[in-house]
């Protein structure tokens, strides 16, 4: 299924060294392909570098520092996962008051894998219907969540999704959340 035209549309990806390969390159590329205009905020400089499969993978350039990075700017924030990636992050006060911040603005803010370590971090977890890697699901438990094992799950303005394999249902989802949100306000003016 092809998605939506996103021409117009911002979107952020947060990440740093360690995310898993396929769950920034494929949104960024997919949702870029449709038009949206794709950002790779991260605390690092220059470059971050992905991991694939058991592996050091490909670098990505850094488009935006986080300490300039500014919410308002973008429609969708994106978190991709791995192991390393959002663990790291959490870690970072400044990822996480971005996380925080961007929740706040009812964007839509999607995080896949291991990412929503980041939504329980920023406390966005607690009465949200979530779904995640296996691994961490007992973290979004005791965090509050209601976790589910389905492609993707959509509460209100949080899309999670579970691993790579689920990447075409969690880009959809994304773009129709977008949409979405554009018709929406179009409605409100």
């Amino acid at each position: 299924m092809a998605l939506p035209v996103l021409k117009g549309y911002k979107i952020a990806i947060l990440a740093t060294n360690g995310f898993e390969q396929s769950e920034l390159m494929d949104p960024m590329q997919q949702l870029s392909s449709a038009g949206a205009e794709v950002t790779v905020i991260s605390p690092e400089k220059g470059e971050i570098r992905g991991w694939r499969e058991d592996d050091w993978g490909a670098s990505v350039k850094v488009d935006l520092a986080l300490e300039k990075a500014n919410v308002d700017d973008y429609d969708s924030l994106i978190l991709p996962g791995g192991q390393m990636n959002p663990d790291i992050l959490r870690a970072n006060a400044d990822a996480v008051a971005f996380v925080r911040e961007f929740a706040e603005t009812g964007k839509p803010l999607a995080a896949i894998c291991h990412a929503p370590w980041l939504l329980v971090e920023a406390d966005l977890a607690e009465g949200r219907t979530m779904t995640s890697y296996g691994s961490i699901r007992t973290d979004l438990v005791n965090a509050g969540a209601l976790v589910v094992d389905r492609a993707v799950s959509v509460d209100g303005n949080i899309i999670t999704s579970r691993s790579p394999e689920d990447l075409l249902a969690f880009n959809e989802a994304i773009a129709n959340a977008l949409v979405e949100m554009r018709q929406v306000e179009a409605t409100v003016e």
